[in-house]
């Protein structure tokens, strides 16, 4: 196959060249731009994790001793951790198209991640206030304990999913599942 993809959603020449236009290309090709939001974006990881992954443990029933409303003070830090990784997700993304877009990582990666913040809403809307209540050594309900699996284990998909895209690199078409 040659040429591109006849991709009836995303254009992703038009994608680059508004990239071009914005001034995130060059950013982003600079001899430090991919490297710096690398940094930045493990940075935003360990914040993310760091914090979600502590809630969630406890959640689950190990760490007692801590309260989960003490341990939900520090989820701003995992909240700020979360946009460094959208900022340069975004940038990651606007640079190099073709090798995310049609990625099969980087489709499992945004699919673990709607996963995420699904189960976070829901967990917001219906167990988070009996949560709020609970004392240092309290167990959890058992409704909560799965949403903290569910989010733990979205997480890490997340993290590796990520990993993995760069072991992925084939024609940007191959792996286009919509495309006709």
């Amino acid at each position: 196959m040659t040429g591109l993809p006849n991709d009836p959603i995303f254009d992703p020449v038009g994608i680059v060249i508004w990239a071009i236009d914005s001034g995130f290309y060059d950013l982003m090709n600079s001899a430090w731009g991919w490297p710096i939001a690398e940094i930045v974006h493990f940075f935003g990881i360990c914040l993310l994790f760091g914090t979600v992954g502590m809630f969630d443990l406890r959640m689950i029933g190990f760490v007692r001793g801590i309260s989960l409303s003490a341990l939900h003070r520090l989820v701003p830090f995992g909240v700020f951790g979360f946009l460094l990784c959208a900022a340069t997700g975004f940038l990651f993304v606007v640079s190099a198209p073709d090798q995310y877009i049609y990625n099969p990582a980087w489709q499992l990666k945004m699919a673990l991640l709607g996963l995420a913040g699904l189960n976070m809403v829901l967990f917001y809307l219906t167990t988070s206030r009996r949560v709020a209540l609970l004392g240092p050594d309290d167990s959890p309900p058992n409704a909560a304990r799965v949403f903290a699996a569910v989010s733990l284990l979205s997480w890490m998909g997340i993290i590796t999913a990520g990993r993995v895209i760069t072991a992925f690199r084939p024609p940007s078409w191959f792996w286009c599942a919509w495309c006709g």
